[in-house]
């Protein structure tokens, strides 16, 4: 009688991939190299093997989804938790705890509803994370200490890209945002917009010389074809007044007269640079 060979198990699970704006600029963790990872460390896995049966993901290359998101407000996550309610999944895999969630209440409760549906959860840099047992407290500790490192990893990405914007801004430099009206950006940084002065200018004309209210100025520029806003669209009451505000017009006049001033400087250090590397 011949012997049968032992079938072993497969583990089926839902490869997680999450990006979002902030860690796609800073760490470059992007969907490819996520899905490397968790393809890696699926092949090293013998007992049980595994077998990705679905990939899923939360954000593109061009929107991203934060990692503060709850679940109900990921496709993505949430279609990865059907699969394990409908049977079709064992439990999920992603390249981190912070590809599932950057804040520690977020990741709990991720957590906490995968094992609710008898799903587990697995991670390629970690293997499994095991629901809570009362008699190893330490388990629960540890996990959720990493999730405390990756929240504040998450802060300290926002507060470097703030930092660094604002500074940008109080250079003169384009930081982020729409630039105000009368300015454009050119090979990404801050500069006048010379047509769009000219139109600021009339209008300041129109309120100075000839006394027109701002209804009035704003009746005005929408009856005529040659003073569009800033988007194209009709002028309103609240943008007329913002714009002729002196305090906003001399803030912005100085910040492009900054982001002139830097940019000749820099011009400057170029040209003496390609000159001494000349001799």
């Amino acid at each position: 009688m011949a012997m049968t060979t032992p079938r072993i198990p497969t583990l089926r699970l839902v490869l997680v991939r999450r990006v979002s704006t902030a860690g796609q600029a800073v760490d470059g963790y992007g969907l490819p190299a996520q899905e490397a990872d968790c393809r890696k460390w699926t092949k090293g896995q013998t007992a049980p093997r595994v077998r990705i049966v679905h990939m899923v993901t939360d954000g593109d290359g061009k929107a991203g989804k934060s990692g503060t998101t709850l679940l109900d407000e990921r496709p993505g996550l949430m279609e990865a938790v059907e699969w394990i309610a409908e049977g079709k999944a064992d439990g999920i895999l992603a390249p981190n705890l912070d590809r599932l969630a950057r804040e520690l209440t977020v990741q709990e409760a991720v957590l906490s509803y995968v094992w609710a549906l008898g799903g587990r959860v697995f991670t390629a840099d970690h293997g499994e994370h095991l629901e809570d047992d009362a008699s190893d407290p330490m388990r629960t500790a540890m996990r959720q200490m990493r999730g405390v490192f990756h929240q504040l990893d998450r802060g300290l990405i926002i507060k470097r890209l703030t930092e660094g914007r604002a500074a940008k801004g109080e250079r003169g430099g384009y930081a982020y945002g729409a630039p105000r009206f009368g300015q454009r950006v050119e090979d990404k940084e801050l500069t006048a917009d010379e047509r769009e002065n000219a139109i600021a200018e009339e209008m300041e004309r129109w309120r100075d010389e000839e006394g027109l209210s701002i209804r009035a100025i704003c009746a005005r520029a929408n009856a005529r074809d040659d003073m569009p806003s800033k988007r194209g669209g009709k002028w309103h009451p609240t943008t007329v007044q913002r714009l002729l505000s002196s305090e906003a017009r001399e803030k912005a006049r100085q910040q492009s007269a900054r982001a002139r001033a830097e940019r000749k400087e820099q011009q400057r250090r170029e040209r003496a640079a390609r000159l001494l590397a000349q001799r």
